[in-house]
């Protein structure tokens, strides 16, 4: 059983950083492609970003392209999230994803294993 452990949230004012991390057990990240998604109260769950099982491919999505930064640390068994210049519609709860998947890597449902998430909030 894969287990993920998000931590690294807070209150921040825009234009701060802040930096995500995810704790997996269960197996070790270089199998695994991970991904970071982020809900709000009342919208849907909302693709971050992502890093491939081995390491060679990331993608974001547009409203976060160039401010946001996903990395990993195979010896710790880690994926982390930096995010700079944030603002205050990046405030969710963000939420590490785990899974074997090689498609629909944007796709929230493609994944296997959830963590519960931490909560970013940005204020103006």
């Amino acid at each position: 059983q894969v287990q993920l452990v998000e931590s690294g949230g807070g209150l921040v004012q825009a234009g701060d950083s802040l930096r995500l991390s995810c704790a997996v057990s269960g197996r070790t990240i270089n199998v695994l492609t991970m991904g970071w998604f982020r809900q709000d109260l009342g919208k849907e769950r909302e693709f971050v970003a992502v890093i491939t099982w081995n390491g060679d491919s990331t993608d974001y999505a547009d409203s976060v392209k160039g401010r946001f930064t996903i990395s990993r640390d195979i010896g710790n068994n880690t994926v982390d999230l930096q995010m700079n210049s944030l603002r205050p519609e990046d405030t969710a709860t963000y939420h590490c994803a785990a899974g074997r998947l090689v498609l629909g890597l944007r796709r929230h449902s493609a994944y296997e294993w959830w963590g519960q998430g931490t909560q970013v909030t940005v204020s103006s």
